[in-house]
């Protein structure tokens, strides 16, 4: 029964692919800030391990009998406005954090078997407009797109630990996660909920998605199957858009949009630069993970809404 480490395994992605992999019988641990073994919240058959990335410190029981470890922790990007402290604890929270993980591997002689993180489609930037972006695209110069940049680079150091087996690197780039725990489903199902739904902006911009179960599976497809190395779009078969996604969300709720689109300015106002998330967007492909064999289980756009919500 192999170990799985998982760091961000509180989160939405974390909880739903812990249990995932405890359905399929594998042993998961998470590293917490905190201990949580004793806690009446804590996930029945998951040990928890402390880290704390300030102090540059990880329990060192968590890497023994160790198989892999799933990255996924990182400061949510859409949870505060950008400002210069907030661009900061992004980026560090993903950089260092992985350089911590790099350190007590070496050092701990860990034979892991693969380290599989987190990444996101924001290495491409959000003004890409209907072109398809792959893997090879270029890189943006824009701020997600640099905190990415770093991300993969960090994560790829790991590849070079241990003096004969190099250590099995997989970064699955993710695009929007649809769930009804959290994330972009969430905060559009409640103005629809309350007759207040509209697109926002033009409505027209890409929306590249994944149902939350199929981007756990594929978290799960990268650890099985060792081929799998570099970076993947984690994201469906074909992308949305926004408009179109408001649309899917209210015939799910069978609920009525007549409001006309909330207009850029207005986003601009509150949001700022975080605004650039929402108003643009970018037509990403799968074609990279589909050919490594991966297939999804939700391929339609009302179908996994229905499904959520």
């Amino acid at each position: 029964m192999s170990k799985i480490l998982i760091t961000g395994g509180s989160g939405t992605v974390g909880t739903r692919l812990t249990t995932l992999l405890l359905q399929k019988g594998y042993q998961v641990a998470h590293l917490s800030r905190s201990n949580k073994n004793d806690n009446k919240n804590a996930t029945p058959n998951v040990k928890n391990y402390v880290w704390d990335i300030k102090k540059g410190y990880i329990q060192p029981e968590a890497f023994e009998n160790l198989d892999y470890i799933i990255h996924l922790a990182g400061a949510g990007v859409a949870d505060e406005r950008w400002t210069d402290a907030r661009k900061k604890e992004i980026l560090e929270s993903r950089t260092l954090s992985t350089q911590l993980l790099c350190k007590y591997l070496a050092e701990t002689k860990t034979p892991l078997k693969a380290f599989v993180s987190a990444s996101a489609i924001g290495i491409y930037g959000f003004d890409t407009g209907n072109q398809l972006l792959t893997e090879e695209s270029p890189i943006s110069s824009q701020f997600l797109a640099d905190v990415v940049k770093k991300w993969e680079e960090e994560v790829q150091k790991i590849a070079l630990i241990g003096s004969q087996n190099s250590i099995r690197v997989a970064k699955l780039r993710i695009g929007i996660v649809l769930s009804n725990k959290g994330g972009a489903l969430v905060e559009m199902a409640k103005p629809v909920r309350l007759f207040a739904g509209a697109a926002l902006g033009t409505g027209k911009q890409h929306l590249s998605w994944i149902h939350v179960d199929d981007l756990c599976k594929m978290f799960i497809f990268a650890i099985e199957n060792n081929n799998i190395s570099g970076e993947y779009n984690a994201v469906g078969v074909a992308a949305t858009t926004n408009e179109i996604l408001t649309k899917s969300i209210a015939k799910a709720l069978d609920k009525p949009l007549f409001l006309p689109n909330v207009p850029a300015f207005a986003l601009n106002l509150l949001l700022g630069e975080m605004a650039g998330m929402i108003l643009g967007g970018n037509n990403v492909s799968s074609e990279k993970i589909q050919k490594a064999g991966f297939q999804f289980d939700y391929t339609d756009l009302d179908v996994a809404v229905k499904n959520l919500i």
